[in-house]
C-alpha cells in the first residue's frame, strides 16, 4: 500500500513537472512574440469621425464602427455589475485567469473534441480583442492566458474594465457600451434603467443571437438570466429584480444622433479631413467643429426648399406620378391577387419613392374643393383648397393653363401623388422641383461659412451646386466692374450714356447689339444710377472706357482668376464662369472694407485628449495694422479681438518669413488670425457699398426693403435667357448669396429674374440672420468729401438748386466745375467700335 502511494506521489510529481515543463517551454516559445501590454495605456480605439456645428450640434458621423469611449468613473455601477454577472463574476478576485473556468473548458475539450466555451475572463477578452485573432485554437488560448496575466500585472482592474467596456462589439456596428446605448435606445448609457443595462450586458456572448432588435424573445431570456445572476450575487435586491424583469423589450434601432441636417456641409468636411489625415480620419475619433451656425443652417435648409417650391408652383402642376386605377404595367402589381383598390394603393405606397421632404400619397376620393388621401402606415388625411388651388396645368416653362375651379380639375381617385407637410400640419399637393438652388452665408470679415445648402435634396443628388456648379454670374458681377471704374478714377457722379450701341467685332461673333433687359434706354445717367438700376449699356460703356486689361488686372487683385473671365465687353454683363462660393468670396471683399479673405469651414479638429488643428483665418482687421507694425508694444489685452466663431478669444498673429502663422502674444489655446491683405482702396470700397445700398432702396433689389434695414446692400443677377437667377447681399456681419437655375443649363422661364426667384429666398434667410442685430455700416475712411451735385450733370450744384443731391467722392476726384443746368454733350449712338481701343 505504501509503495502504491509512493508510486502515485511520484507519478503526480512527474506529471506536474511535465505540465510545468510543457508550460515553461510554451512560455519560452511564445513569449517573445507577445505584444507589449504597455501599449494598452496609449491605445487608440477606432472611433468614427464626427462633425459638429460651432454650437456643438452633431451634423454627421463617418466610419465603419460606431464608438463613443467613456471613462470607468462615468459608467453606471449596475452596468459593470451586469457585465460581471454575465461574463466574469470573480473579476476582482482572480489574477487575470479563472482556473475554474479554464478547467471547465478543458473538460469540454476532452469530452467533445472541440472547444465549447472559452473560460475567458474579462481580462482575457481584453487580451483577445486588442492583440489576438478570434480563431478558436489552443495556441491562441495559451497566448490569451499569458497576456491576461501580463495585463493584470501592469494595469489595475479599473483600467482593464474601461478598455473592455469601450472595445467590446455589441452588434449593429456598435463598439463599446455608450455606442450600444445610443444604437439600441437612443440615449446615453447613464440614462438607461437596470433592465436596459442588463440587455446590453447580454450581447457580448452572441451579438446577433441575443440582439433585442433581431430576436427580442431570445434577448429577453438572456436579459432575465443576467438579472437573476445579479440577484444571486447580491448586486441588486429583490425589488430591483422584480421591477427589471417586468420591463418590456424597448430596444429599437437608432441611427446616428444627427441633430441637424446639413449633408452638403458634412460631405465638404469629410473630403477635407480625408485630404488632411487620410483614411485614419474615419477611425481616430476626430471631432470636427465647423463654423456653421445651427439656427442659420436650419433656416437655410427651409428657405431653399420653400423657394424651389414657390418656383415650381408658379409654373404649374405636371400631373400625378401615375393613376393606380388605370392599367399600368410599370407598377408590377398582380391585380388578380389584389382584393380591392385599397390593397393596390397600399402596395404602391410601400414601393413609391420618397425623401425627407416629399412623401407619396394616393387620392382616395375627390370632392368639390377637397381631395382625400391615403399615406403610408394607413394614415388618412385631406388636401384642402388652400393647398390645392395653385395647381394650374403645366404646359411648358413659359406657359400654363387656367386656374383650377375645383379639386376635380386637378386630381382624381387613384392618383399617386407627392405631398409635403406644412408647418401648420396640413398637407399640400407638391412635386419634385425641376430647378435647383444654392445658398451660402458667410462672415465677410474672415470667410467663415455660417450655413451652406448645395441643392434641393442631397440624398437625391450629392452634386454640390455651391462648390461645383460653374455658372455665369450675370448682373451680380457688375459691382466689381464698377469698382474697377472707380479705381481707375471715375466717380459715382460720372455721366455715362444709357443708349443703344453697336459693335462690329469678330471676337464677338460679328455684329453685337446689346440691350437692357426691358429694351428701353434712358440717356445719360450717373454711374451710381447705372449700377443700382443695372443698366447693361452703362456697364458696357464703363468697361470700354477703362479697358479690359486694366479691369481684369484689378479683378485678379481681388482674387478672381483670369481664366474665368471673358476678354471682351461681355465681361461687363457678367460673362464670368464662377461657382456660387467663388462669387460669394468675391463679395466678401466688398462687404468687409476691401480685404481679401478665403472661405473656410473647419474651425478646429479635436480628439478626446487634445486640439489637433485650429483655424487661423485671414481676417479683415484695420486695427491690426498698427499692432503688427509695433509687435513689441502688444499685450494680450491689446490684441484680444471681440469676436470669434468658436467662442474662444482671438489672438492676433502674423506670418513669419516662411508664411507660418506666429502667435505674437504667447497665449495658449486660442484662435489665431492672420490680418488679411487689403486689395481695394477703402474709399472705393465705401462708395461701392453705398451704391449697393441704393440697389435695395431705389433699384432692382427693392423687395429687400421689407427688412426695414439701412445697413444692407446687394445686387440681383439674371443671365441670358434666364438660365441663372442670383441675389447676393450683405451687411458688415453677414454675407449671403442665393442662386437658382437648372442643372442642364436650360431656361428657368421668361419671367424669372434674380429679383423674383432668388431675392425672396435671400430675404427670408436674412430676416432670421439679422434678427436682433443692431444696424451697422462700415466707417467712412479718411480722404472723402460729400458734395451737393446736379443729378442731371454730375457737376457741383448751383446755389439754390432745389433738385440738388449729395454725393460722396474721393477728395482728389471731387468735381470742381459748377453745373450750367444742361445735360453734357454725349453721342447718342456709337456707330462703330475697334477692339484694339480697349487695351
Amino acid at each position: 500500500m505504501v509503495k502504491f502511494l509512493k508510486f502515485l506521489l511520484w507519478s503526480g510529481l512527474a506529471g506536474g513537472g511535465g505540465v510545468l515543463l510543457i508550460a515553461a517551454s510554451a512560455y519560452l516559445y511564445l513569449s517573445p512574440s507577445l505584444p507589449s501590454v504597455e501599449t494598452l495605456r496609449d491605445i487608440h480605439l477606432q472611433t468614427p469621425l464626427r462633425v459638429y456645428t460651432r454650437d456643438e450640434k452633431l451634423l454627421a458621423e463617418f466610419g465603419e464602427k460606431r464608438r463613443t469611449p467613456v471613462r470607468i468613473e462615468e459608467t453606471p455601477e449596475f452596468l459593470v455589475q451586469a457585465f460581471m454577472a454575465a461574463e466574469d463574476d470573480r473579476f476582482y478576485s482572480h489574477p487575470g485567469v479563472d482556473i475554474v473556468g479554464l478547467m471547465r473548458a478543458a473538460v469540454q475539450l476532452v469530452s467533445t473534441g472541440s472547444i465549447q466555451s472559452g473560460g475567458s475572463t474579462i481580462t482575457m477578452q481584453v487580451a483577445k480583442n486588442f492583440f489576438l485573432s478570434h480563431e478558436r485554437v489552443f495556441s491562441r488560448k495559451f497566448n490569451e492566458i499569458l497576456l491576461a496575466l501580463q495585463i493584470e500585472r501592469e494595469l489595475n482592474k479599473s483600467e482593464i474594465l474601461e478598455l473592455y467596456l469601450n472595445k467590446i462589439y455589441l452588434g449593429n456596428r456598435a463598439y463599446g457600451v455608450e455606442a450600444a446605448a445610443q444604437v439600441y435606445y437612443g440615449q446615453s448609457i447613464n440614462e438607461l434603467n437596470l433592465a436596459q443595462l442588463a440587455m446590453i450586458a447580454g450581447l457580448p456572448k452572441a451579438p446577433s443571437r441575443y440582439n433585442p432588435i433581431n430576436d427580442p424573445d431570445r434577448a429577453l431570456i438572456r436579459r432575465n438570466w443576467i438579472l437573476g445572476r445579479m440577484l444571486d450575487l447580491g448586486y441588486i435586491n429583490n425589488n430591483n429584480y422584480q421591477t427589471a424583469v417586468s420591463q418590456p423589450v424597448t430596444a429599437r434601432y437608432h441611427g446616428s444622433r444627427i441633430e441637424l441636417q446639413a449633408p452638403y456641409v458634412a460631405e465638404m468636411v469629410r473630403q477635407e479631413m480625408i485630404e488632411r489625415y487620410g483614411p485614419e480620419a474615419y477611425t481616430e475619433g476626430f471631432q470636427v467643429y465647423t463654423t456653421v451656425d445651427s439656427s442659420l443652417q436650419e433656416t437655410a435648409n427651409q428657405v431653399v426648399v420653400d423657394g424651389l417650391f414657390a418656383y415650381t408652383e408658379r409654373h404649374g402642376y405636371r400631373g400625378p406620378v401615375t393613376n393606380l386605377n388605370e392599367a399600368d404595367q410599370n407598377l408590377e402589381i398582380n391585380n388578380s391577387e389584389i382584393q380591392s383598390n385599397v390593397d393596390v394603393w397600399k402596395e404602391a405606397l410601400k414601393n413609391a419613392r420618397s425623401n425627407r421632404i416629399l412623401m407619396p400619397a394616393v387620392v382616395t376620393a375627390v370632392e368639390d374643393k377637397t381631395a382625400h388621401i391615403l399615406l403610408r402606415n394607413d394614415e388618412v388625411d385631406v388636401i384642402d383648397w388652400d393647398n390645392l388651388s395653385w395647381a394650374k396645368r403645366f404646359i411648358n416653362v413659359n406657359a400654363f393653363g387656367y386656374d383650377p375651379k375645383s379639386a376635380g380639375d386637378v386630381l382624381k381617385a387613384g392618383d399617386l401623388i407627392l405631398v409635403r407637410k406644412m408647418p401648420d400640419g396640413r398637407y399640400r399637393l407638391s412635386q419634385d422641383p425641376e430647378a435647383q438652388s444654392s445658398l451660402i452665408s458667410m462672415n465677410p470679415k474672415n470667410g467663415a461659412i455660417l450655413s451652406l445648402v448645395g441643392g434641393f435634396n442631397f440624398f437625391d443628388s450629392m452634386y454640390n451646386r455651391s462648390t461645383q456648379a460653374v455658372r455665369q454670374a450675370g448682373s451680380s458681377f457688375k459691382p466689381f466692374v464698377y469698382a474697377a471704374a472707380l479705381h481707375e478714377g471715375m466717380t459715382a457722379a460720372t455721366m455715362i450714356n444709357d443708349a443703344p450701341i453697336v459693335f462690329a467685332d469678330k471676337g464677338l461673333e460679328g455684329t453685337w447689339r446689346p440691350n437692357n433687359d426691358n429694351m428701353k434706354f434712358n440717356g445719360p445717367m450717373r454711374l451710381r444710377e447705372g449700377l443700382y438700376r443695372s443698366r447693361n449699356l452703362v456697364s458696357i460703356r464703363l468697361l470700354r472706357e477703362i479697358g479690359i486689361n486694366r479691369t481684369i488686372n484689378f479683378l485678379e487683385g481681388l482674387g478672381f482668376e483670369d481664366g474665368t473671365m471673358e476678354r471682351n465687353l461681355s465681361l461687363a454683363l457678367g460673362n464670368v464662369s464662377l461657382t456660387p462660393l467663388q462669387l460669394t468670396t468675391g463679395y466678401a471683399t466688398i462687404a468687409n472694407g476691401g480685404y481679401k479673405v478665403s472661405p473656410y469651414l473647419i474651425d478646429r479638429v479635436e480628439t478626446i485628449d487634445e486640439v489637433l488643428f485650429r483655424a487661423s483665418p485671414e481676417t479683415a482687421c484695420p486695427e491690426c495694422e498698427d499692432l503688427l507694425d509695433n509687435p513689441q508694444e502688444q499685450t494680450a489685452e491689446q490684441t484680444e479681438m471681440p469676436e470669434a466663431d468658436s467662442g474662444s478669444a482671438i489672438i492676433l498673429a502674423r506670418g513669419d518669413q516662411d508664411n507660418n502663422v506666429v502667435d505674437l502674444t504667447g497665449e495658449p489655446d486660442t484662435q489665431r488670425i492672420t490680418p488679411a491683405e487689403q486689395v481695394m482702396d477703402p474709399r472705393v470700397n465705401y462708395i461701392i457699398n453705398d451704391i449697393m445700398n441704393d440697389v435695395i432702396w431705389k433699384g432692382t433689389g427693392r423687395r429687400a426693403r421689407a427688412l426695414k434695414r439701412h445697413d444692407i446692400g446687394g445686387k440681383t443677377g439674371t443671365t441670358n435667357d434666364s438660365k441663372d437667377a442670383w441675389f447676393v447681399g450683405f451687411n458688415p456681419e453677414v454675407l449671403t448669396s442665393v442662386w437658382i437655375g437648372m442643372d442642364d443649363y436650360t431656361t428657368l422661364g421668361r419671367w424669372e429674374y434674380g429679383g423674383n426667384a432668388a431675392l425672396p429666398v435671400w430675404i427670408d434667410f436674412m430676416k432670421v440672420a439679422l434678427d436682433g442685430k443692431p444696424e451697422q455700416r462700415l466707417p467712412q475712411p479718411d480722404g472723402m468729401v460729400s458734395l451737393r451735385i446736379d443729378p442731371k450733370t454730375g457737376r457741383l450744384a448751383r446755389q439754390g438748386d432745389k433738385n440738388a443731391i449729395f454725393e460722396i467722392f474721393r477728395q482728389e476726384k471731387a468735381p470742381t466745375a459748377v453745373s450750367e443746368g444742361s445735360i453734357p454733350s454725349l453721342n447718342d449712338i456709337d456707330q462703330s467700335f475697334k477692339p484694339e481701343d480697349l487695351f
